[in-house]
């Protein structure tokens, strides 16, 4: 460390020489002992030198370089927080706004990863005042500044549950809302402007680097968050602020959601501004934010028809916030469309295909169970607002590739229950006449022949068989025409075969195996026994394993008991279903 006289020797130097001449090595000089000042706990000597006038002439070529050591000591540091916001205040006042935000800009990307939230709230007010004071190239400075904060917020994590967000640990919330205060003044500006007419390509670029603000914010952490309406944290509120500000900016929601796609976002990320807008069609649709300034011109199945690409993105995403968030807007964008409305022709888009298939994988793979309870009620709520000639196209579709025994048995569920309404006076071709037909042969079929695994597919199997008992018991419409009835029994009968041969192969394998684990415990017994009178000595018994199992014998035996009484419960079935068929064929005769 110098002694006083050496620095007030260089000090006066600097005085005495014109900025033009001052050296790289004169700056870093300039830092190392104002870092040096902080240090040693001297905030109110660094304040008193930077407000002398003797020094202004060394502030204003220099003193950027104090800008970092001060914001640092200023969140280290609670003492010297009024000197070193004084400090920075004065630095303001004196240096070029261009070298400022430059440092600035430097400060935010390498701030410490552990006051990241400390760090931007100290810099937000004055970097406010540095942009403000730009002559040239604002709206560009201001995307800049905007981008470099973000990236540094998007480092934190997202609360999530209500007691995370009150705690803010993180600081994440702060930030958001004083991000948001940040804008207000550019924001202001260009709304003057346009009230004024007299707008100008400079604030057209203004508005298009807040929009990718905005876009942003709604990304992360808007898409991220467990917004609550019941309770209006400090991220609810952030949203309403991103909704308010969109309109602000003369960014029309709906033309943002349904018109524009991607138009101002050419220098953002495709995926990034996809996200955005599915979060800014939730919170419009679902929290019903900013949903006065929303025209009321488009018809329901025109909002469902656009938010299905917004539904798919969601959908097809592994966190549950987004999974929350797609459920609850299918929900919404179905609620005000008619039921039997959607007609067929929209199955044909490629979101209407996309956006189901994911809701379905999740009732199927999703190991959430309120996210899989929540999405059978939207996969009903879609099926329900199908047209007849829809719903018959979804229907083949699903039991095409679902895969899932589960799904299959819903929709064979879903299709008893069109053609009970059909019979009760909503009559139709699509469940009651030919059409019927190709759905029958998919519903009555076994995905590997004789080889099908029962026990996996027993859901649909035993909803088909219902089904099929349904149709031969009361339909008089069937019945009556002979072509419909000759085609109908031709594929029960073909069904029924082939589920008697597997029945019969599963029935001896399971028989078999429960033979071969009565004959395995009792050999294991006897060995048990044998091995305890000849070697008592020995504390374990070691026991012959002829096939790996997790499961205890008797578990084992109970599974494989059940097999046989669901395969009995089948025949029962199948025994009742040729009786009836018998009865049918003696009244037609």
């Amino acid at each position: 460390m110098m002694n006083e006289d050496k620095v007030y020797e260089i000090i006066q130097r600097w005085r005495d020489t014109p900025e033009e001449d001052l050296k790289p090595e004169d700056y870093q000089q300039f830092k190392d002992i104002g870092v040096a000042c902080l240090s040693g706990g001297d905030s109110k000597q660094l304040l008193k030198f930077v407000q002398d006038e003797k020094n202004q002439g060394i502030v204003k070529s220099m003193g950027c370089g104090l800008l970092a050591p001060l914001v640092d000591e200023l969140v280290r540091n609670e003492k010297s927080h009024d000197h070193c916001q004084a400090a920075i205040s004065q630095l303001i006042k004196m240096c070029s706004s261009r070298t400022l935000l430059e440092s600035f800009l430097e400060l935010i990307e390498h701030m410490d990863p552990g006051a990241i939230s400390e760090t931007i709230l100290a810099v937000l007010p004055h970097l406010q005042t540095v942009l403000l004071q730009l002559d040239e190239n604002q709206a560009a400075c201001v995307g800049l500044a905007l981008s470099a904060l973000q990236k540094q917020l998007s480092r934190l994590p997202v609360p999530y549950t209500q007691q995370q967000e009150e705690a803010d640990e993180h600081g994440l919330c702060r930030c958001c809302i004083a991000l948001a205060m940040f804008t207000k003044p550019f924001i202001d500006g260009v709304k003057k402007k346009d009230e004024n007419c007299n707008s100008t390509a400079e604030d057209d670029e203004l508005k298009a680097e807040i929009l990718k603000f905005c876009m942003r914010s709604l990304k992360e952490p808007l898409l991220e968050a467990g917004l609550n309406p019941d309770r209006k944290s400090t991220l609810w509120l952030f949203a309403e602020e991103i909704m308010v500000i969109l309109p602000a900016i003369k960014e029309s929601l709906s033309g943002l959601l349904f018109f524009s796609c991607l138009r101002k976002f050419t220098t953002m990320d495709t995926s990034l501004s996809m996200e955005s807008i599915a979060c800014l069609a939730y919170l419009l649709f679902v929290q019903l934010i900013a949903m006065d300034t929303f025209p009321a011109v488009f018809s329901p199945i025109f909002i469902l028809q656009c938010n299905m690409e917004h539904i798919s993105l969601l959908l097809s995403s592994k966190k549950e916030s987004h999974l929350l968030k797609g459920l609850a807007l299918f929900a919404k964008s179905l609620e005000k469309v008619e039921d039997n409305s959607l007609p067929v022709g929209l199955l044909d888009l490629k979101s209407f295909y996309s956006a189901p298939q994911n809701l379905r994988q999740i009732l199927t793979d999703c190991p959430i169970q309120h996210l899989a309870k929540s999405g059978l009620k939207v996969f009903q709520l879609f099926i329900n607002k199908l047209d007849a000639e829809a719903k018959h196209k979804f229907f083949r579709c699903l039991l095409k590739t679902s895969h899932h025994a589960g799904v299959e048995s819903y929709i064979v569920n879903n299709i008893r229950k069109q053609i009970q309404l059909s019979i009760k006076g909503n009559a139709n071709k699509w469940f009651l006449g030919t059409e019927l037909l190709p759905l029958l042969e998919l519903v009555l079929s076994l995905p590997q022949a004789a080889e099908t695994d029962l026990l996996t597919n027993m859901d649909k199997i035993m909803e088909s068989l219902n089904l099929l008992r349904y149709l031969l018991m009361g339909d008089k419409e069937l019945s009556s025409k002979a072509d419909l009835w000759e085609e109908l029994c031709r594929i029960k009968d073909e069904y029924l075969k082939m589920l008697r041969v597997c029945i019969s192969m599963s029935r001896a394998y399971y028989s078999a195996e429960i033979k071969a684990l009565k004959e395995d415990q009792k050999l294991k017994a006897k060995e048990a026994k044998e091995h305890a009178r000849s070697t008592r000595l020995l504390q374990t018994v070691t026991v012959k394993h002829d096939k790996v199992t997790h499961m205890s014998p008797e578990v084992q035996y109970q599974v494989l008991q059940s097999a046989l009484v669901t395969f009995d419960l089948m025949e029962s079935l199948i025994v009742r279903i040729d009786e009836i068929t018998a009865e049918k064929l003696g009244k037609l005769h």
